[in-house]
């Protein structure tokens, strides 16, 4: 079911108030100007009734258009009723005067009235017109801010979305005797998830996958960051773990208060060697394989990593994916866990079925799961 939304949300309360009184203070002159139709023949408690009949039926006209638009007439309908019933028990309450005699003392009275009708259907026209013109400039000028700040809030998605093609390849490149695959979903427009495959010098290859605190322009400039760093760094070593330990030296102090994690895997034929820095331990055939604990990237300057051997056999498959996978909750509160992720990889599941199965069941962040499957 689709929630309605007002067209008074986001109205500040002045312009909405001064809105309503315009629209009293218009229809008010109608009752003035009844009043001069009539050569002042009402009694002042009926016209002073008739005005205010008058003004506040039509706020409440006004107020109930703008809230129910095409379907006004479900108000509009019972307020003509009640308003016709209030203007009748008025006349019936104070009658207009017969039988006047138009005498000198009596002209003058006429004249008196019909001038106070005409200043008062005047005046009310004029501060109904004042209240217009300054709830269309008040209104106006913050549509401006809006449409300013959206265009600027547009330039910063766009220069993010720029930044996402750094974070995630297009195209993973080929790694002789393996197969890679790999899915990346963003919970948002810009997602803070991370993955980069990188070939070494030595003809080795490095598979990094990460997540980094936050969302949207800044995470993405991190992520950046992160990336262009891991590039300058395989250039010096090649070992997984002391390029975690630099990365991190170098992301200290740079993070405003954030930080990332990071798993990296280098590839040398038949053997593994991974690094992880408080990421989710990776699944080698739907088993996971064992990690001491270690913190995130940009916490502690002085953090160190281990790192981890594995020899692989043709047919063996890591999966390496980000915690947006584990912790997609349904709207019951529910977390998909991390027994079904391992249920999933056990029955062979590629990277686009745990993918749609997070997000299916309710995707909160964002989802990326990377296969590394030993060919031969």
């Amino acid at each position: 079911m689709m929630n309605y939304l007002s067209p008074w949300e986001g109205i500040p309360i002045r312009s909405r108030v001064v809105l309503l009184l315009a629209v009293f203070c218009v229809f008010a002159g109608i009752g003035f100007a009844s009043d001069s139709f009539q050569l002042g023949r009402q009694p002042a408690p009926r016209l002073a009734g008739t005005v205010l009949i008058i003004g506040l039926f039509a706020v409440c006209y006004t107020a109930s258009g703008i809230v129910l638009r095409r379907k006004f007439w479900m108000a509009y309908l019972p307020l003509l009723a009640l308003q016709s019933l209030c203007l009748t028990l008025l006349s019936i309450r104070f009658p207009y005067v017969e039988g006047v005699q138009m005498n000198a003392a009596e002209t003058g009275r006429l004249q008196n009235r019909l001038a106070f009708d005409a200043a008062a259907v005047i005046i009310s026209i004029i501060l109904g017109h004042t209240g217009f013109v300054n709830v269309s400039i008040r209104e106006g000028r913050r549509y401006v801010r809006a449409q300013t700040e959206k265009a600027m809030l547009d330039g910063e998605m766009a220069a993010a979305r720029e930044v996402q093609r750094v974070m995630v390849p297009e195209d993973l490149p080929a790694i002789r005797g393996y197969g890679l695959e790999s899915v990346y979903r963003p919970a948002a427009e810009v997602g803070g998830d991370f993955f980069r495959v990188i070939a070494l010098e030595s003809g080795r290859s490095l598979v990094v996958i990460g997540d980094v605190s936050g969302k949207g322009l800044r995470a993405a400039m991190f992520v950046s960051m992160i990336v262009g760093m891991l590039r300058t760094l395989a250039g010096f070593t090649e070992e997984p773990a002391e390029i975690l330990e630099e990365l991190n030296r170098r992301l200290c102090g740079q993070t405003q208060g954030g930080f990332a994690t990071c798993l990296v895997v280098r590839l040398d034929g038949g053997l593994l060697t991974l690094a992880n820095a408080g990421h989710l331990p990776p699944y080698l055939n739907g088993g996971e394989i064992p990690f001491a604990g270690s913190l995130p990237l940009g916490l502690v300057e002085s953090a160190s990593y281990s790192q981890t051997c594995l020899e692989t056999r043709a047919g063996d498959r890591i999966v390496l994916l980000t915690d947006g996978i584990p912790e997609a909750r349904n709207q019951q509160g529910m977390l998909l866990g991390f027994e079904k992720v391992e249920s999933l990889l056990r029955d062979g599941a590629n990277v686009w079925t745990i993918a749609d199965t997070a997000q299916h069941f309710g995707q909160n962040d964002d989802l990326t799961v990377i296969s590394i499957a030993r060919l031969v």
